[in-house]
């Protein structure tokens, strides 16, 4: 039992992330070196950088990989901390583009998807090989899920995890540290957001647990970029805190709303995956829409509640040393 489930676990998971990592080299050898360009020019407006968060993220296909960036480009200089509060706001809606992708159920393309990237891949002309990359990327994406589908059989049957996950069906809060934990620990909101998809369709979940664990993933998110802003100056810690912030407040907000949000989704399509998908949208839109117009409250929120230290520090050096120019 054990064996038929961390097997393909572990192999979907293994193709799933490689297929992410595979499509964001192949976008970012197409547009990566333009990407600092474009985040440095089309930030000055909050409308701006949200765009350039939400179409950055989804050229990367990771808010992670974007939030390290953008952090690293506020460490160097580049960009001021006020200026990313609106990617903040984009990466979290642009993951949801992926998501939406892997809803449609595509994967019985994933085989000839596989090989039509791996031909591109060998062709001499360095876009067409970018663009391979990111076909077989995709390619296997679809077939970790097709694998992890394998998983969820046994699991149905076992009857330990049935009935730990309807003692957390009790608790939306399990379902909610579950997706943190998880994502923290492989990296991947987008991996929770497709096994729990998985386990909804075969009934292991309830639609209620599946969105808090979706929500926790949102939250999990956050993890990488909260390392990345160790050893950086004040301006990084504060991009990787107001995602952080950001990402629990609105997770906690809409808990007490899943039922509702549940019964949204199931208007909206019969598909278990689908309204997942269109649940994690409607989350992730609703929060970035809200937020947007309050986005210099957000930003002085975020300088007060983590200051900058040195800067008093600066204050007081350059009026010692204008004193010394009038002595």
């Amino acid at each position: 039992m054990i064996v038929s489930i961390l097997a393909p676990f572990a192999f979907g998971l293994t193709f799933f992330l490689f297929g992410m990592y595979a499509m964001r080299s192949g976008f970012q050898n197409l547009a990566g070196k333009k990407m600092e360009e474009w985040m440095g020019r089309f930030t000055r407006t909050p409308l701006h950088s949200f765009w350039v968060g939400l179409l950055a993220t989804f050229v990367l296909q990771s808010s992670s990989a974007v939030t390290v960036l953008t952090i690293g480009l506020t460490n160097a200089g580049i960009i001021q901390f006020t200026q990313t509060v609106g990617i903040i706001l984009g990466t979290n809606l642009g993951t949801t583009v992926t998501t939406e992708l892997v809803a449609l159920k595509l994967e019985s393309f994933a085989i000839p998807m596989l090989l039509i990237g791996v031909a591109l891949w060998l062709m001499p002309r360095r876009n067409i090989r970018c663009i391979g990359l990111v076909v077989a990327g995709f390619g296997l994406i679809f077939l970790g899920i097709d694998t992890l589908k394998v998983m969820a059989k046994p699991l149905e049957q076992s009857e330990t995890f049935r009935s730990l996950f309807l003692e957390s069906s009790h608790s939306i809060w399990i379902g909610l540290i579950t997706g943190i934990i998880f994502t923290a620990l492989i990296h991947s909101g987008s991996a929770t957001t497709v096994i729990t998809m998985g386990l909804l369709s075969h009934q292991i979940l309830s639609m209620e647990t599946a969105l808090a664990i979706v929500l926790g993933a949102n939250v999990g998110t956050c993890f990488t970029a909260v390392i990345a802003a160790i050893g950086t100056n004040t301006a990084s810690k504060q991009v990787a805190w107001c995602h952080t912030l950001f990402n629990v407040a609105g997770a906690i907000i809409f808990l007490p709303f899943l039922s509702q949000l549940a019964l949204v989704s199931a208007f909206l399509t019969d598909s278990p995956s689908m309204q997942i998908a269109h649940s994690q949208t409607i989350f992730n839109l609703v929060c970035s829409l809200v937020a947007l117009p309050f986005v210099p409250q957000i930003a002085r929120f975020i300088q007060w509640l983590i200051p900058d230290k040195r800067r008093p520090t600066d204050l007081t050096i350059r009026k010692k040393m204008v004193s010394s120019r009038w002595k």
